[in-house]
């Protein structure tokens, strides 16, 4: 598949496409004319960058991730690194869990104040209960 339908498919910009080429976590085979040829495995390597993007990984981290998944003969410090790495994202997810379960409640008792008719008389339980939820650097 060409970069324009590679792009369409997975809602990316081509430039993000060919900026993931030049960091190596995206790697589609080149043509003799020089065009980019995407396969199933872009593919898969696009959906696993999507998803550790959607889980809050950088770029460096992802490089990070893929060199110790295809490359053996890393020493103990890039495995202890990345290990780390992992540890302190499964924190950040831990914290996002708890605060999504928090508005989740949050929201359940606005709809409940709200469905009363009597939304007006909650209004400063109801933002009090909204700010509640506010927290830097989720």
């Amino acid at each position: 598949m060409k970069i324009k339908d590679f792009a369409n498919k997975y809602q990316i910009q081509i430039d993000t496409i060919r900026y993931y080429e030049k960091e190596n976590i995206l790697t589609p085979i080149r043509q003799k004319n020089g065009y980019r040829e995407f396969d199933e495995e872009c593919e898969k390597q696009i959906q696993l960058i999507i998803v550790l993007k959607q889980l809050g990984f950088s770029i460096k981290e992802i490089q990070q991730l893929l060199i110790l998944r295809d490359d053996q003969s890393i020493s103990n410090e890039c495995k202890e690194s990345t290990l780390s790495l992992l540890d302190q994202k499964i924190m950040k997810l831990e914290e996002r869990v708890q605060f999504y379960q928090r508005a989740l409640k949050v929201v359940q008792t606005i709809k409940e104040l709200a469905s009363e008719v009597k939304y007006l008389e909650h209004i400063e339980e109801i933002e009090r209960l909204m700010l509640s939820l506010f927290i830097k650097d989720l």
